[in-house]
């Protein structure tokens, strides 16, 4: 199947490859002539604007946005819109915020142009493993679109059913779904990424616990000093906190147990603050997730061992680079 990708950085180069190799026809655009030339030598058609991208595509058309959430993508979205025909989609696979999505598919249906939301969880790791996708938007465009899906999930694997699906059918146990209407793809992965930072917490401020049991303040029969990498290491094998976050873990404390090369400055990427105003829209109680994310804002402040473990777990599911004043004084 043809499709169109704009934006080639970390996530749509590597979607666009794992396409590619699949025997997908890809038509790519970025603003940077350099990774539009790589990945053409890679094979996908080369473009050297939006207007010589849309007139490579086949009607009809299917373009991929995979552009910064804002401002970037609404630009770009507005800009294929005056340039599609009736009939054609427009994805928007960033992390827009899903009231954003119900705005641009009202705008683009009176035009004809159908417009589906992916939430796209994978990062750096998707090319090999495959991207879960949260879907929302026209069932028909999804539907004629579920060969790109089904090549980008990263399939059934290895995972053990859960019993009684048998009986459910669906997608999902494939890694993707189509979660409704236009927005709801967006949404679900917004609540998704602020679960992770409740999760993610969770396990940082445990590690920093164990980091801390020599503290000099406490009895000096009662002081003990752990192996961190050898808990995250025998918690992946069996226990019940195991999870990919906990294998990234273990991974970052094998490489540095003091992840000395870390400040602690955590980014929040957005989904998280819409999470909250979506429980307190909602009414609903977010203890967990809101405390995760305001330690995410002190550690713009002071940083402890905890914040260092955001920052690796970070860095090693999505290549987040951290952007702390001290690191960027560095860099200067």
């Amino acid at each position: 199947m043809q499709l169109g990708m704009v934006g080639l950085g970390r996530m749509g180069a590597n979607m666009t490859r794992r396409l590619l190799r699949n025997g997908h026809s890809l038509v790519v655009s970025d603003r940077s002539p350099e990774p539009v030339k790589q990945l053409a030598s890679e094979g996908a058609t080369g473009s050297a604007s939006l207007e010589d991208f849309v007139g490579k595509l086949k009607p009809p058309r299917a373009a991929w946005v995979m552009v910064p959430a804002g401002a970037p993508t609404e630009q770009t979205v507005v800009n294929l819109a005056q340039r599609m025909q009736p009939g054609d989609t427009i994805i928007d696979g960033g992390n827009s915020y899903f009231k954003d999505d119900v705005r641009r598919a009202n705008q683009l249906k009176g035009r004809g142009i159908h417009y589906v939301d992916v939430g796209t969880s994978g990062g750096v790791w998707g090319l090999e493993r495959g991207y879960c996708m949260m879907i929302g938007g026209p069932r028909e465009a999804v539907e004629r679109l579920d060969p790109i899906f089904k090549t980008l999930a990263p399939g059934k694997g290895d995972i053990p059913r859960t019993p009684g699906r048998e009986k459910l059918g669906g997608t999902a146990e494939d890694g993707y779904i189509h979660c409704g209407p236009s927005g709801s793809g967006h949404f679900v992965k917004m609540v998704h990424n602020g679960i992770e930072y409740g999760l993610m917490q969770a396990y940082a401020e445990g590690f920093d616990i164990f980091k801390n049991a020599v503290s000099k303040e406490l009895p000096e029969d009662l002081r003990y000093e752990l192996n961190l990498a050898d808990i995250a290491e025998v918690w992946r094998r069996g226990s019940v906190v195991s999870s990919w976050l906990l294998d990234l873990t273990a991974m970052a404390l094998t490489e540095n147990p003091t992840l000395s090369e870390y400040e602690g400055y955590v980014q929040d990427s957005g989904e998280g603050r819409w999470t909250i105003q979506a429980a307190v829209d909602e009414a609903v109680p977010a203890d967990v997730l809101s405390a995760a994310l305001y330690v995410r804002f002190r550690s713009r402040q002071q940083h402890t061992f905890a914040e260092k473990m955001l920052s690796a777990m970070r860095q090693k599911f999505g290549g987040h680079v951290e952007a702390g004043t001290a690191k960027a004084k560095k860099s200067a």
